[in-house]
C-alpha cells in the first residue's frame, strides 16, 4: 500500500540496521535495544520472523528510507469460536516523521493487513509508560479491555 509517497512492504534483511535504530529511537527503547551490537542477535530474530508465515514484519518506506515499523503476529485459537488474531508489536515511526499521520496510516494498513489475512480480532500491547500512544490507539478505535502481564525470563 501506498500513502502519499510512503510505502506499506515487507521489511527486506537490507532494512534491519534502520529498524534496530528506530525501535532504540525512544526513551523506553533505548534502554532495552542495541542499535550498535554486533552479536547475531536481531539478524537471527529477523531471520526467524521471515521464515515464519504467521509473522509479518512491515515497514514504512519514503524513498527508500524506512521511516517505520511494525511486526504483525497471526495466531490462531480456539477461544471466540475459533478466531484468528492479529497481534501489532513493536510499532515505531521515526522521530522527525512522528505527528505527520504515517502511524495512523501504518496501524490502518496492518488492520486491513488482519482482515485480509482472516482475522476477527486485532490486538496490541503498548508499555505503561505510553500515555500518548494510548490515546492514538484509541483514536483508531481500539479499546483498553484488558490488563497485560509479562514475566521476564
Amino acid at each position: 500500500m501506498t500513502t502519499g509517497s510512503v510505502t506499506f512492504r515487507r521489511a527486506a534483511s537490507e532494512d534491519l540496521e534502520a529498524i534496530v535504530a528506530l525501535l532504540a529511537d525512544d526513551p523506553i527503547g533505548r534502554l532495552r535495544e542495541n542499535p550498535a551490537t554486533s552479536d547475531t542477535s536481531y539478524r537471527d530474530a529477523f531471520a526467524a520472523i521471515a521464515r515464519d508465515p504467521n509473522q509479518l514484519l512491515a515497514v514504512a518506506d519514503r524513498g527508500g528510507l524506512v521511516i517505520g515499523v511494525l511486526q504483525l503476529s497471526f495466531i490462531p485459537g480456539l477461544t471466540r469460536q475459533g478466531t484468528w488474531r492479529g497481534q501489532i508489536e513493536g510499532v515505531r515511526v521515526a522521530t522527525n516523521e512522528r505527528a505527520n499521520g504515517i502511524g495512523r496510516a501504518m496501524l490502518e494498513w496492518a488492520v486491513e493487513e488482519c482482515r485480509r489475512r482472516g482475522c476477527g480480532l486485532v490486538q496490541l500491547t503498548s508499555d505503561k509508560r505510553r500515555s500518548a500512544a494510548h490515546g492514538f490507539y484509541e483514536t483508531l478505535g481500539f479499546e483498553a479491555t484488558h490488563e497485560g502481564y509479562k514475566l521476564s525470563l
